[in-house]
This record gives C-alpha cells, structure tokens and sequence, in this order.
C-alpha cells in the first residue's frame, strides 16, 4: 500500500503540467483578452475626447510601439510554449506572477482571500458530517417513521433549491423583511473596533445565513447516502448472524454495519477539500464575501490570467492531494482493501 500512495504522490506533478498547459494555451487562444481590452479601452478614452489616431493604416489609437510594449506587459510578445515555459520557472521560484486588475502579486491576493473561503469551508465540512452522519444513522434504524418520512421531505426540499436561490430567499426574508441578520459581508466595518465577544457574535452574524447555503446541498447527499448503505449492511446476513450470537442491536450498528457504510462516505472525503478554497462563486455574489471563489470567477470576467492560472494551480493541487486523502480513508475504514 505504501509504494500505492507513492505512485499516486509522483503522479501530481505531470497531472498538474498537464492541467496547467491546457488552461494556459486556453488563456492565449480565446478572443478578448487583456491586450484586445487594452486597445478597446484606449479607443474609447480618444473617441470619448475626440481624438481619432490612425497608425499604421490599421484605425487604431495606439502606435506600433505601444502595442508592442502592451504585449511585453501581458506576456504576449511570446510563443504560447515559450511563455509557459517562462510562467512555470517562476511558480518553482514561488512567483504565480502580478495581477493584472490589482497591480499586485497573485500569491498576495490569493493569500487576502483565503481565510474566508478556509473558515467557510471548514466550518461547512465539520458541520455537514456531525450532522448528516448520526441523522443517517437514525434515519436508517428508524426507517419509514415519522422522523424518516419528515426529515425525508425537508431534506429532499433542501436538496432541490440550488444555495444561491436559497440564499437570496434567506436575504430577502431574515435581512431585509425581519432584519435579523446583515446583508452581507464577511464581518461588518467596525469589526476591528469590538472586543472578543462583540467579534464572534458579528463573525457569527454574518455566517449563518452563508453557511446554510453551503450545507443544504452536502447535507442530502451525505445523510442519504449513509442511510441507504447502512440499510443494506443492516439487511446483510452478517448482521444477522452476530444478532444471533448474541451481539447487541445497537453494537451490530454501530461496530459493523456503521463502518462498512462509512466507506463511500470516505470516498468522497477527500473532494470536499476543494471546498476550503473553492467555495461557491454564487454563494459568494449573494453574500458580497470576497472569497476564493468570487476571485475565481472575477479574474476570468476580467481576464486576469496570472490570478486564473494560479486559482487553477492551487484548486487542481488540492483536489489531487483529496483523491489521495479519499483513498487513504477507504484503506483506513476498510481493513479488507488493499492498493497495489
């Protein structure tokens, strides 16, 4: 097993080449970019002054010159290879290059947003499986009550509105109508002011509302996922047969039925830990919180390439290192499995 999880690590560094290469020559080849947006924006600004420079027989408001610097600038004054080349020099340096929107470094703007998405995503993980595991479990022992059926529906409810529409129910309805919770925000303007206990109250203020969003989806797939497997583990013929040495009902649950169902719970473990960066891009519209998922989606808006490439550097490497994790706690919670 141990020459497994050490095929699986050498492996993450041409897995991640290979991604990188594909969105690199992506950020090259699609229409719009940076220096298109540079020359549109020199346009306007002439004929909003009524100026109108013709050079070089092209109708644009820039000199061969300038582009020419604009495209040293950008990193387009290049072969797509060659400057690929030029970028993953600089990442095995550290550098992840400057961002073209915020003039600073990508690992600087990175690093401002990755404690939300990280709290976020750690308190929405450590949540969603204290809850939806022992809810599974009663579910499944309890199975056709009215706890199942009711929980079943709120559940199945949950599960069918998507976390942005939810959330701006939430918003409408508990912000704006009751005005129990803030708007928006990750803490509120005046956070630096409070003491301790004015700060975890305002963090918690603004996390409620964020936080159900980002379980309601997790919270379905993870609560009835468990039930169904533990059902099939309890109508097994092992669990029969311990019952009828004499083993408890509730240790016949909980010492093995419980840990053959918790396999496909540990499966998919690991993917959730692109969830501590990723977040949800929606989510964080919504709520107006500056997180690694907004960023995400305002760089590729904004064609920012160096921010993209590296929130795909970063997201790619922790969904890798997750499928290792996820393996990891299958051969953990099943001793009968074995990699080679």
């Amino acid at each position: 097993m141990r020459d497994y999880f050490i095929r699986r690590l050498l492996l993450i560094p041409p897995t991640l080449l290979g991604i990188t290469i594909i969105v690199f020559a992506i950020t090259r080849l699609v229409p719009g970019g940076p220096l298109e947006r540079a020359i549109m924006e020199s346009q306007q600004m002439d004929a909003a002054t009524g100026i109108s420079t013709q050079t070089a027989g092209q109708g644009m408001a820039i000199s061969e010159e300038q582009l020419l610097k604009l495209k040293e600038y950008y990193g387009f004054d290049k072969p797509v290879l060659e400057s690929y080349v030029d970028w993953l020099g600089k990442v095995f340096t550290g550098d992840l290059g400057t961002s073209y929107r915020y003039n600073e470094p990508v690992w600087e703007v990175i690093k401002d947003r990755f404690p939300v998405s990280l709290y976020y995503g750690l308190v929405t993980l450590v949540l969603t499986y204290a809850v939806c595991i022992p809810l599974g479990i009663v579910k499944a022992v309890r199975h056709r009550t009215v706890l199942d059926n009711l929980t079943s529906v709120l559940i199945f409810i949950g599960y069918a509105i998507p976390g942005y529409a939810l959330g701006s129910l939430l918003l409408l309805y508990f912000s704006v109508r009751l005005d129990w919770f803030p708007m928006g925000g990750f803490v509120s303007f005046s956070f630096s002011e409070k003491d301790f206990l004015g700060k975890t109250i305002d963090l918690l203020q603004h996390s409620v509302l964020p936080l159900i969003c980002y379980m309601v989806g997790a919270f379905a797939l993870v609560t009835m996922l468990l039930k169904n497997h533990l059902m099939d583990n309890l109508a097994a013929d092992y669990i029969r047969t311990a019952v009828a040495k004499g083993v408890s009902f509730r240790r016949a649950v909980t010492g093995h039925a419980l840990r053959n169902s918790l396999i496909p719970i540990a499966t998919t473990f690991g993917q959730n830990i692109t969830l501590l960066v990723s977040g949800s891009f929606l989510i964080e519209t919504i709520f107006d919180i500056d997180g690694f998922g907004l960023l995400g989606l305002t760089a590729i808006l904004d064609r920012d390439y160096p921010v993209v490439m590296g929130v795909v550097l970063l997201s790619s490497l922790l969904l890798l290192i997750g499928n290792i994790l996820s393996d990891f706690l299958v051969a953990l919670v099943d001793p009968r499995i074995r990699f080679h």
